[in-house]
This record gives C-alpha cells, sequence and structure tokens, in this order.
C-alpha cells in the first residue's frame, strides 16, 4: 500500500512502500542457491523483469526513504545475480542507480536530522538510513558489477560521527536507532574488506564489544523502543517495566548475524559464534510466523509482563530480513578456510567441503542445547590430514572432545576454536561434551538482583506476570522435564520455557532475586 500522506502515529501500513521487495528477491535467490529449485530461479527473474518495469515510472517520488529502498533492491539485485544467475541483474541495477541518484543526500546523513527541503516538520523523513548503503554496494563491486559502486560505498562510508570515533574506542551508540547502525557495521566490515581499511575492521571490532559489554540482553537482543541506551545509565533495566519493543527481531538478528559472521572468518574467535548464537535462540528463532497479509512479528518483548504478538503494522519496514536469516542459517554453521573446516552452531546437519579435490563430508546430530553431547560422523574420498575445529562456548566447563570413543581433548581453550589435528578416514565418530548447567545472569552490574535464568546457550522464561520473591538458591535449582523447567516457589511451581516454545503464554524474561 502506498499512501504519501502516510501518518506514521495512527497508519497501520503504507510507511515504506516497497520497502521489503528487495530482500525477498534477496531471500528467494538464497533459497535457490540452497536448493537448486528451478521454479525458485524463474520467480526470481520474473521479479525483478516486473520491478525494472516501474522503478523508471516514479518510484522514487515522494518516497521518504530513497536510500533505504535502495539498498534492500541493490541486496536483492546482486544476490539475484550471484545466486539465481540473473542475467539481466547489472542492466536493472545500473538504471536503479541512475534514477535514485538525485534523490540521494551528498553524503551518509546520520539519523533523525533532516536534510530535505520542505520536509523539516515531518520527523519520519528523518529516518532514511543512508549510512548502511555502503555494504551492499561493496558488495556490488565485489561481485562485479563495476567501479561505480566501489566509488558510491566510498561517498556513503559514515566516518566523521561514526566510524572514526568507534575506531578510537569512543562509546557513541547512545541515542542511535539501534537496528541501522548495528548493521551499519557491516559497511564498516567491507570497506576492510575492499579497501583493506584497518580502522574500519577497529570500529567494528570495538562496536561489538561495547553492544556486548553495555547494550545486550541476556537474549542477546539489544535496543529497546529501538535505541541505544547510555552505559551504566540503567536504562535496560527501566525498559522491562516501560517497554514492550525490546528488540527489533527478524532485522536485528539479521545485522547481528551478518557481523558475527564476518567477524569469525576475519579473526576466527569463538565468542563471536557464541554471540550469533545467543541471538539465534532467545530471538529469531522464537519468532511467530509471517501471516498472508503481511502481519509480522516484529519486536521481542522482554519486559517483566512479556507476551508474543504481532506488529501493528502491516509488511513492517524490515520483515523481508526474517526469510534472508533464514536462509542464512546454513552459511553460518560451517566455516572452511584452506586448511581446516570450523563447526560454529550445533545443528542437525551436514556439511560438504572440497579440500583440494578430496570430498569431505562431515554429518552432525544432537538434540542440543537441550543435551550435553552432538556427535560428528566424517567421510573423506580418501584418507587425509587436516583439522576439524569446534567452537566452546564460554559459559561451558569441562568440555571434552572423543574420537572414535577415545577421549582426545579435555577441557579446552574456550578462546579458540578447539582443533583435532589428524589423518580423517571415512567412518570416524566425533563426541563433543558440552556439559550444562543453570545459572544466573544480571541485566546490568547497577542491578544485581534483576536477573536471568540460563541453560547453555537458553534464557529461560518464567510463565508469570506476578511480582514473586525468589532466591538464588531456588532459581538455580529448576529441574528439567523435557523443554520445560520447573522452580518450587512458597506458592507452588513456577515454569519456564525457552523463547522458541513460547505461544502465547505471559511470561517474564527477568525476575528480581532475594
Amino acid at each position: 500500500m502506498y499512501k504519501p500522506d502516510y501518518d506514521y502515529r495512527q497508519d497501520s501500513a503504507g510507511l515504506c512502500p516497497g520497502g521489503t521487495f528487495g530482500q525477498w528477491v534477496s531471500a528467494l535467490s538464497r533459497y535457490q542457491a540452497i536448493t537448486g529449485d528451478q521454479a525458485t530461479r524463474e520467480r526470481v527473474q520474473q521479479l525483478n523483469r516486473l520491478y525494472a518495469q516501474s522503478v523508471g515510472a516514479g518510484y522514487f517520488d515522494k518516497n521518504r526513504f530513497p536510500a533505504y529502498c535502495y539498498d534492500k533492491l541493490v541486496c536483492g539485485l546482486i544476490d539475484s545475480h550471484e545466486f539465481a544467475n540473473d542475467p539481466n541483474a547489472w542492466t536493472i541495477l545500473a538504471e536503479t542507480t541512475d534514477i535514485v541518484l538525485p534523490y540521494l543526500p551528498p553524503h551518509a546523513v546520520d539519523r533523525e536530522l533532516s536534510w530535505r527541503a520542505g520536509k523539516e516538520n515531518d520527523i519520519s523523513y528523518n529516518w532514511d538510513e543512508s549510512y548502511t548503503l555502503p555494504e551492499n554496494l561493496f558488495l556490488a563491486y565485489r561481485r562485479g558489477a563495476g567501479e561505480r559502486y566501489k566509488q558510491l560505498a566510498i561517498r556513503f562510508l559514515d566516518d566523521q560521527t561514526y566510524f572514526d570515533p568507534l575506531a578510537a574506542g569512543v562509546n557513541v551508540f547512545p541515542g542511535k536507532h539501534a537496528y541501522s547502525y548495528v548493521n551499519a557495521l557491516n559497511s564498516a566490515i567491507q570497506a576492510y574488506l575492499v579497501l583493506g581499511s584497518e580502522k574500519h575492521l577497529r570500529a567494528a571490532r570495538n562496536a561489538f564489544e561495547i553492544l556486548i559489554t553495555t547494550q545486550s540482553f541476556a537474549t542477546g537482543g539489544w535496543g529497546p523502543d529501538e535505541q541505544l541506551r547510555p552505559p551504566n545509565s540503567a536504562a535496560l533495566a527501566a525498559s522491562l517495566t516501560d517497554q514492550h519493543q525490546s528488540f527489533e527481531t527478524p532485522c536485528g538478528a539479521y545485522a547481528h548475524f551478518k557481523l558475527t559472521r564476518s567477524l569469525i572468518q576475519i579473526t576466527r574467535r569463538p565468542e563471536y559464534g557464541d554471540s550469533m548464537e545467543r541471538v539465534m535462540y532467545n530471538t529469531v528463532l522464537g519468532a511467530k510466523p509471517l501471516l498472508a497479509d503481511g502481519t509480522a512479528f516484529y519486536y521481542s518483548d522482554y519486559s517483566y509482563k512479556g507476551h508474543k504478538g504481532y506488529s501493528r503494522h502491516r509488511w513492517p519496514c524490515c520483515s523481508g530480513t526474517l526469510p534472508q536469516i533464514a536462509a542464512d542459517y546454513r552459511i553460518s554453521a560451517y566455516f572452511h578456510d584452506r586448511q581446516d573446516l570450523y563447526v560454529n552452531l550445533y545443528t542437525p546437519s551436514t556439511v560438504r567441503w572440497k579440500r583440494a579435490g578430496n570430498k569431505i563430508e562431515l554429518k552432525q546430530s544432537s538434540q542440543y542445547p537441550y543435551e550435553e553431547i552432538v556427535q560428528f560422523e566424517i567421510a573423506v574420498s580418501k584418507p587425509e590430514e587436516f583439522a576439524l575445529r569446534f567452537r566452546i562456548p564460554a559459559w561451558v566447563s569441562g568440555a571434552s572432545l572423543s574420537v572414535n570413543g577415545k577421549l582426545a581433548l579435555k577441557d579446552p581453550n574456550r578462546e579458540v576454536y578447539a582443533g583435532l589435528y589428524r589423518q580423517w578416514r571415512t567412518g570416524d565418530r566425533i563426541e563433543l561434551h558440552l556439559p550444562m548447567t543453570t545459572r544466573l545472569e544480571a541485566i546490568d552490574s547497577q542491578h544485581s538482583d534483576i536477573v536471568a535464568l540460563m541453560y547453555g546457550p537458553l534464557v529461560l522464561f518464567p510463565l508469570t506476570h506476578n511480582t514473586l520473591q525468589l532466591t538464588r538458591e531456588q532459581l538455580l535449582g529448576a529441574k528439567r522435564t523435557g523443554t520445560t523447567w520447573q522452580v518450587s516457589t512458597s506458592t507452588g511451581g513456577l515454569r519456564f520455557l525457552p523463547f522458541t516454545e513460547i505461544v502465547d503464554e505471559n511470561y517474564s524474561t527477568y525476575l528480581r532475586v532475594t
């Protein structure tokens, strides 16, 4: 629905016409790459042809968010070129770029700043996100669309007010829009990969550390009411009582996955995988399904009176990130370099890898995170020496790795991907043991009495809206049956569920302990 006179305070649809179109083309292209489905390839190419017929007919006229929509369209077109083999993708991208350029600012403009004459009195016109453009423009250049996109990417790097201070270790998060500015860190990653800019890599790494230590709930989510908050301000704790829009789940998880995946590939550091896993289990895997009329689950609610619900906006701006991140689970589970294979996520799956002509297959089976044992079986076209490397989560104590029933590595270093180097043969079996216990995590250092109950990577949500007086010992003594945990209280039992198991129940994320 397109409404030029859209009122963001009242209307339920029309804020960002076509804003999710490029995301859906991207998601379908990635799905086609996974499945090889010819019908999906044809659908992608048909969508692009139909879009090409419309873009020259005033698509960007009266559009509040030309940079935002262009960013999504670039993503869809470069993915349809790369994964769905659309022969017209570069031509359509060039035409789109020619058309949109007059509507873009001369450089990256921070959100909430007015730059369009005549629109100063409508704040919604200031929600465009030109500072996120470089990521997909750099990718377009890397995939062969031309030098033009590299230069455009450089033009929109948000260095002065964002990347430069972050690279110097200055926290400039407070007050910034949560999803878009975390997503913009992926532009810094691409600047490092394309330009070799150590400054931009430093900015991304520093920003991640700030995000985890000053902005994040136990779930891994961040940004209550779509805002990054001042550190040491009790803002996260306050949001538990006055906020039900705790985390923009589909888009926030999508940005988080991209950032952590890139940082793993660049640094080989497992803490980024830990963070990715936490966000996966406690946010996006618990999203309610998208409905046919565009009704979407958008916000996770981490308040004391939490409830899963749908956005009041149909086809909310970034709802297309949900199918994108679902397609990306496959590229987040495993990584490899020239020598070794890295296992990052523990989920039933099979990875196939050609290493110098040798066909290697690793099959993973488990009930993780509900069980402590993860099993692997290897098949190779010929015996070969290399390392299988496994992420050992920071929360675990006493992990071990066994090969063919014999202990190979006990309590491995959690600061690196633990490696098993040997000559592998078909039929070799690996068993990873990740002992799990309950533990408590405070919402911040100022509120040690406001805690979430954790089990492995899972936050356990109490199914209550009542104020209860519980002790730490009571919470840590939670007993598990299947996917449910039970805590004994003076008034009876209190049931806890992981986010993925909650449907319509009332819940809380944190409890106060005595």
